[in-house]
């Protein structure tokens, strides 16, 4: 792990609103949690950049668990800040919270 690719991730969640890490992509994604935490942003309907942890082992599969300090892929990345996985994104897609979240975040973008 080099420190190249924390700065990549940095940059990539500083200069996207939202930035959702998960396997594969929202069309074709490789794990049932990545499915659900990309359904959950495609309904809310705000623009996302999606980033395919499998495209570079390195950087993002292992980098991107080290940059939030968060164990588990997909992980959710809302104004630069780590909002959490699967479970935490279904969660506050329920409560409303999440399209709120997300719009906020377009609107200041």
């Amino acid at each position: 792990m080099t420190g190249d690719a924390l700065e990549i991730i940095r940059q990539e969640v500083e200069n996207n609103p939202v930035v959702l890490y998960m396997k594969g992509s929202p069309d074709f994604p490789q794990c049932g949690f990545s499915a659900q935490a990309a359904e959950a942003l495609k309904i809310c309907g705000v623009p996302f950049k999606a980033v395919n942890v499998f495209e570079d082992e390195e950087v993002y599969r292992q980098g991107v668990k080290l940059y939030a300090n968060w164990p588990t892929i997909p992980q959710l990345f809302v104004k630069g800040e780590l909002v959490g996985g699967s479970d935490i994104i279904i969660d506050l897609y329920k409560s409303g919270e999440l399209q709120t979240m997300l719009q906020e975040a377009a609107d200041a973008a």
